[in-house]
């Protein structure tokens, strides 16, 4: 007896394969693919900017230029040496403003080495002269009684001789051509107790014009 087959259910179990074949080839996760260069090292990125554009531009990161290093270094050290200056310049603002000038009060050496006339050896140390005749020894203080400059020895003409206005004096200091109006001032002598002469140009003796002199005065000048 021959046995037909229905059509219909063939066509069922078609069906139910093709489901089958389906589901299994979800289940399965796909082969991972091959890397082109597998022993090429990764090179990090960051993106470039800020917008959608941007965001998918990257650009691998350089290492510090140390030219540039080196310019900072010299900008903040000038800087920092300029800040420095002006806080010392500020400290010093605070501070009393001392001016140093040399002592009035020196010694010169004994009466016996200086000889007659006029020595000018101490002239730029201490802007005097030390004269000596057969009486006395005393020293003049160097400069002019006219506007303060510093006269010049002459010693071919003997006389002390202004350069700003052309005052001139005799070898004591007395005043005699020119607009001086009065003899140049002597310094404070006296012997200390070794005998060295001791000079003191804070304090002077003058001749004031018209007026008695104070040449005589004591400790004006040491006899000899």
């Amino acid at each position: 007896m021959d046995t037909v087959q229905d059509p219909n259910q063939k066509t069922e179990g078609e069906e139910k394969q093709k489901t089958v074949t389906a589901t299994a080839e979800k289940a399965t996760p796909p082969a991972p693919k091959a890397s082109a260069s597998p022993d090429k090292p990764k090179v990090t990125a960051k993106p470039v900017g800020t917008s959608a554009g941007a965001k998918s531009k990257t650009v691998e990161s350089a290492p510090p230029d140390p030219v540039n290093k080196m310019r900072r270094r010299i900008i903040w050290t000038a800087i920092g040496g300029l800040l420095a200056t002006n806080f010392l310049m500020f400290l010093r603002f605070f501070l009393p403003r001392t001016i140093f000038e040399p002592s009035t009060v020196f010694r010169v050496g004994y009466p016996s080495d200086f000889g007659f006339g006029v020595d000018t050896k101490f002239q730029q140390q201490y802007r005097i002269w030390v004269v000596r005749n057969a009486e006395r020894l005393f020293v003049i203080y160097a400069r002019c009684t006219h506007l303060g400059c510093t006269p010049d020895w002459k010693p071919g003409e003997n006389k002390f001789k202004c350069p700003c206005h052309g005052s001139g004096y005799t070898s004591e200091g007395i005043n005699f051509e020119g607009p001086a109006p009065r003899p140049m001032d002597r310094a404070h002598v006296e012997l200390d107790p070794t005998g060295q002469v001791v000079v003191d140009t804070s304090r002077l003796f003058q001749w004031p014009k018209g007026e008695t002199s104070h040449f005589d005065d004591q400790n004006a000048f040491i006899p000899v």
